[in-house]
């Protein structure tokens, strides 16, 4: 099988903003932010496309930015495409001081998820999109709307804070906005596998309000940039490897005890825990297409991955033998592949007053888009879970 086309990361937009100012802030900001994925690298800002989402005060924008990683000879070897969206304003904003970037063209420019201001003009933009499904705002943005919530336009935003790839903005005690950062042409599985949950009416899923993509003028397969996504915002929640940890710590304090006989006793939980995955995956089984699990492709990988995992603990080497009499036996094993969380850990669950909830469908961060929206082993996540008790 040839591999897939790298995605083109440099979308045809009609507006392109070259600025030697505005790219000096883009660099500064990408490098000290917390959701950069390129930290430790040698890059540069190599091209921007600006679409201004609302004029006024402040005026809002969203900038796409292509970051060129360097190599050693200072030649790119690889692009990434990020989302910056801009608030700004013609004076100084004393209460966005933190999150002051720059003055570009006489314009006081500030990370706009730290603007209450400038968020609520999504939470307005989803609102208008309830009549019909859609609106457009901006050139070649679009809103798009699943169900019919009345969203609440009295609330205002707070930023969440700790993320590691994303931006999430909370409204009120109502939706929850997350906005990323990265962005690949392409169905993002977050949103798609929400929407596929959303109308099949699951309970173990925040419902998904809606989203905002672009498809680029003049793109030439049409693929969509998925740009933020509104959902159900889950205010009675605990996260599952606090509540897991807790559990752990209840256990020691009381040293004499079972687990079953001190308080918070986990297993209950991790029970219910496991119908929720289990109700999530049929679910996705019944919404999208199953194919056979290719036994001998995931095999190639795995020793693929103990290739490079020996070259950095050289220590592997040892468990080698016993290691690849495993995969070999992979070849006798038979399933369905299908959709899955893909990424699936304690740390992606949430226990609200209503049972468990999984969250985050993006997948591994790390893989390719077109890879993680591959149909997958069920198994996978079971083991991904596995391994987050054991941590």
């Amino acid at each position: 099988m040839s591999p897939e086309p790298e995605p083109d990361l440099n979308p045809p937009t009609t507006s392109v903003a070259g600025d030697p100012a505005l790219m000096q802030v883009l660099t500064d900001f990408l490098a000290r932010a917390r959701w950069f994925g390129g930290k430790g690298r040698d890059f540069r800002a190599t091209d921007l496309k600006v679409v201004v989402l609302r004029e006024g005060t402040p005026r809002v924008t969203i900038c796409l930015v292509t970051v060129s990683y360097l190599g050693d000879d200072g030649q790119e070897v690889e692009t990434d495409l990020y989302e910056v969206p801009f608030a700004s304003y013609p004076e100084p904003q004393e209460r966005l001081q933190h999150a002051f970037l720059g003055v570009v063209d006489g314009r006081h420019v500030y990370d706009a998820v730290h603007d209450r201001q400038a968020t609520h003009v999504w939470l307005e933009e989803f609102q208008k999109a309830a009549a019909t499904g859609t609106t457009e705002a901006g050139e070649g943005l679009t809103f798009r709307r699943s169900g019919d919530h009345e969203l609440d336009l009295t609330t205002h935003s707070t930023l969440f804070s700790g993320e590691q790839s994303n931006s999430s903005v909370a409204f009120g005690d109502e939706s929850l906005m997350k906005v990323f950062r990265r962005v690949t042409p392409g169905v993002n599985p977050d949103i798609e596998i929400h929407d596929a949950l959303t109308k099949s009416g699951s309970d173990a899923v925040a419902q998904l309000y809606g989203w905002l993509e672009m498809v680029p003028p003049g793109s030439s397969d049409g693929e969509p940039l998925h740009l933020a996504m509104l959902q159900e915002f889950l205010r009675t929640a605990s996260d599952g490897f606090d509540l897991a940890l807790s559990s752990v710590r209840n256990l020691f304090a009381e040293a004499d005890l079972h687990a079953d006989e001190v308080g918070g006793d986990f297993a209950g939980e991790s029970h219910r825990l496991g119908v929720a995955v289990s109700e999530v995956h049929q679910l996705l089984r019944e919404h999208f297409d199953t194919v056979p699990f290719d036994t001998d492709a995931t095999a190639t990988a795995m020793r693929r991955r103990l290739d490079d995992a020996t070259a950095v603990v050289p220590e592997l080497a040892e468990h080698r033998t016993v290691l690849e009499a495993v995969f070999d036996r992979m070849g006798e094993s038979t399933g369905e592949a299908q959709r899955v969380h893909g990424d699936l850990h304690l740390g992606q669950t949430l226990r609200t007053s209503l049972g468990w909830k999984l969250v985050d469908f993006e997948g591994e961060p790390a893989k390719p888009l077109a890879e993680r929206r591959l149909p997958d082993s069920p198994w996978r996540d079971v083991a991904g879970m596995l391994r987050s008790f054991d941590y």
